[in-house]
């Protein structure tokens, strides 16, 4: 067994195709495949079974895979920290941070950075997506997480794509079933300032269905939205995972003929790609958020 097997082993199973592990790897279909071979000969073991809809992990497969994935990720840690005693990288670095910290992974983000680049400072700015672009692109910020898809004159690397559901407060069920937006705006709602892609995304919606919201209320805050829901005052948009986890534990209710999807994106200047700190703080961005 060796590196190269077991990374062809974690693409497939992650990937479920040969086709497209091969692509990953930048190797032949069959190349992957006699890789896949030999590490089943020599573990005495069947990872895979082959389906029509593609390559899918045996028991024992299914056992092993949460190690191998370890092993790779100790092993691209290892090639960082090794990486790290050769850097010449310092000075100062401001990230432009939104929503919560363990949304973002912003604490394992912060960890890698400071193992791997140890004379590199960070200067941390909380706001919303859309200040943050503002400021990436007057150069207050150098890099920043943001909401949605960014214009051309950014670098952007999409870190995972999420679910907005309307929340309704208790008792309201009956108010927003079966509802679409043009009936939904009649609603209160309780609104965000323009940098927030919470505006972005419902202006957009409610353009499109040719309806004016009933905007009774406007805040900057995800919690303070989400307070002000529960006290009844009106409608918000929120993060899937917040909304069922509020629907559960105090009853709000979620309209269930609608939904807004986007994107967690980390973004830069496009004509700083190539600096050489911005360029490193992408590449750790791999291993926190493997695709």
């Amino acid at each position: 067994m060796d590196l190269i097997q077991l990374r062809a082993f974690v693409t497939v199973a992650r990937e479920g195709n040969l086709t497209r592990a091969a692509e990953r790897l930048h190797l032949t279909q069959p190349a992957v495949s006699l890789q896949i071979k030999s590490l089943q000969t020599g573990l005495d073991l069947q990872l895979f079974h082959r389906t029509p809809a593609g390559m899918v992990l045996t028991d024992d497969g299914a056992k092993l895979l949460p190690i191998a994935e370890r092993v790779m990720e100790s092993v691209a840690e290892f090639r960082q920290r090794a990486a790290a005693l050769h850097s010449t990288l310092s000075g100062g670095l401001s990230i432009g941070t939104i929503l919560d910290p363990e949304f973002i992974r912003l604490g394992p983000f912060l960890k890698r950075l400071v193992e791997t680049y140890p004379q590199l400072s960070t200067q941390l700015q909380q706001g919303m997506s859309g200040w943050v672009l503002q400021q990436v692109r007057a150069g207050e910020l150098d890099v920043g997480y943001y909401l949605g898809t960014p214009g051309k004159e950014f670098h952007a690397q999409v870190l995972t794509s999420f679910t907005y559901n309307v929340v309704a407060p208790q008792g309201w069920k009956a108010r927003v079933a079966g509802k679409d937006w043009a009936a939904l705006a009649a609603l209160p709602w309780i609104w965000t300032p323009p940098e927030s892609a919470h505006n972005r995304l419902l202006s957009k919606a409610f353009a499109q269905a040719r309806a004016q919201p009933n905007k009774v209320a406007l805040v900057d805050q995800e919690m303070s939205m989400l307070d002000l829901v529960k006290s009844g005052v009106g409608l918000s948009l929120v993060r899937e995972s917040i909304a069922l986890r509020e629907a559960h534990a105090h009853g709000l209710v979620i309209a269930d003929k609608v939904s807004l999807s986007t994107e967690l994106s980390f973004i830069a200047l496009a004509k700083r790609k190539q600096e050489p700190t911005i360029a490193a703080v992408f590449g750790l961005l791999q291993g926190i958020w493997p695709r």
